[in-house]
């Protein structure tokens, strides 16, 4: 998938050996079946079932098959909401949804490396992610003293997955190839399904989605209609797809292969109908930072088959029936003194800074509902990652957490021991671009917290298997 020769990496010939998948696809081919036979028998007993049976498949392959692993836990993230969709269309709407909590379950399951590894964090260089980790715990305890634990354990699966993930993918450096080969395949793959799928819901607006948005009321995403909807795809919402896509479009930039292109011309389609503007912004910067990073000749492919991909692109985002939405959205970018949404995050930015700042311990985890100065009780949507940190953490813990995150940033643009490997470049430039979102929302929680988390992982991994392999000679 990228020209790269394997040869590069020494370690992953015998790597590959050590188990024949069979039973690794045995076991993911069961929970398909399993699925599909009990959603068109009792699509109800999914909502506990599934959940279960994904663990038991995501630990068999932690122990067995750690590279596979990785591939079934992102695509647990990729389709969760749309299989509790299909469900609540089949079953009756579930205001409860706990079969959400399944790729939270699956990604947990890290937490066993976080555990074995912790000891010897210091002298393998995990320590900084260490560090938010510790900071998490602590906006957890500060949470548990104010709120119900319910609400405080279920929002902190938001912010102690990523952690754990990203945690875990840089420990686990020396399986690093196999980690970026099997990557690479998931996301030329979820680009092509979910942009394909995110246009057909564009243009037909299926039963499932247009009741799921009926029966939650979120005006945000679209009208439930064809040619209304704010495209989302399999995911829950178009701010998590708008980025996985970005992810998936960085990565398929060094795929030279047809089923690379056929995937980056759907994605992008799919990628600018979810009109979300942060998202475009961080592609920008996750191009610009992949160009001034790659060697000149990986540059000069790379700018070559960005060309040929904006040949491609642009007449599709400029005819109907998606000319119009793409196009109204891009001009108000250079018109956002007229932009409601600008305008109505402006006016309260200044308040919510001064709130999210305004405590030295922080609100706790859990915590979105604060009495204000009039003494009325508001709840407190930030619409900025870096608030939601100091609003929850307080600066005790937000600012090692961010500290932290900042800190492994530089690092991973250090040294010039993985230029010859687009993909250890490209997953910089991806943690980079959602990083940069931050501003914006908040991307270091659930699915864009695991991307931003497991491409920082991913980064410093290669780093580090780059750099013994140099030593070895």
């Amino acid at each position: 998938m990228n020209s790269d020769p394997l040869m590069f990496y020494p370690d992953q010939q015998n790597t590959l050996k050590q188990h024949s998948p069979l039973f690794a696809w045995l076991a993911i081919g069961s929970l398909i079946l399993f699925t599909i036979a009990c959603y068109f028998g009792a699509a109800s007993l999914l909502r506990q079932t599934f959940p279960v049976f994904s663990l038991g498949v995501g630990l068999f392959l932690f122990f067995r098959y750690p590279a596979l692993y990785i591939g079934f836990n992102w695509w647990l993230w990729f389709l969760i909401a749309i299989i509790r969709r299909l469900i609540d269309y089949k079953s009756g709407w579930d205001t409860n949804g706990f079969i959400l909590i399944t790729p939270y379950l699956v990604t947990l399951i890290t937490f066993w490396t976080f555990v074995k590894e912790l000891p010897r964090s210091v002298r393998t260089g995990a320590f900084p992610f260490v560090i938010p980790i510790l900071s998490v715990f602590y906006g957890i305890a500060v949470g548990l003293i104010s709120y119900d634990r319910i609400v405080v354990f279920r929002t902190a699966l938001d912010w102690v997955a990523p952690v754990f993930y990203g945690f875990h993918v840089f420990v686990k450096w020396r399986d690093y190839p196999n980690y970026r080969q099997n990557i690479e395949r998931v996301f030329l793959w979820c680009v092509l399904i979910t942009g394909a799928y995110g246009i057909y819901q564009y243009l037909v607006a299926p039963e499932w989605d247009r009741f799921w948005l009926i029966q939650t009321k979120l005006t945000t995403m679209g009208d439930p209609k064809p040619l209304g909807i704010r495209v989302w795809s399999t995911m829950h919402s178009p701010g998590p797809f708008a980025n996985i896509i970005m992810v998936g479009l960085l990565i398929m930039l060094n795929n030279v292969r047809p089923i690379g292109f056929v995937g980056s011309v759907v994605g992008y389609v799919a990628f600018l109908l979810t009109v979300v503007r942060s998202a475009w912004g961080g592609w920008i910067v996750g191009v610009v930072s992949l160009i001034t990073n790659l060697r000149p000749k990986l540059q000069i492919r790379l700018i070559v088959t960005a060309i040929i991909l904006v040949l491609c692109v642009v007449p599709l985002a400029t005819v109907e029936p998606f000319g119009k939405v793409i196009t109204e959205r891009i001009e108000s970018i250079s018109n956002l003194e007229k932009d409601q949404s600008f305008n109505d995050r402006s006016n309260t930015y200044d308040r919510k800074l001064g709130i999210a700042m305004s405590s030295v311990l922080g609100q706790g985890i859990g915590g979105t509902w604060i009495i204000d100065k009039d003494g009325k009780l508001v709840n407190i949507v930030l619409d900025s990652g870096i608030l939601d940190t100091f609003f929850a953490l307080g600066w005790f813990g937000g600012v090692p957490y961010l500290g932290a995150m900042i800190f492994i940033l530089y690092e991973s643009f250090q040294g010039s021991e993985t230029r010859r490997d687009s993909f250890a470049c490209t997953a910089r430039s991806i943690s980079l671009g959602v990083f940069f979102q931050m501003i914006f929302s908040s991307l270091m929680l659930g699915l864009s917290g695991i991307t931003l988390w497991g491409f920082m992982g991913l980064a410093m991994a290669a780093k580090k298997y780059h750099s013994s392999t140099l030593a070895r000679g």
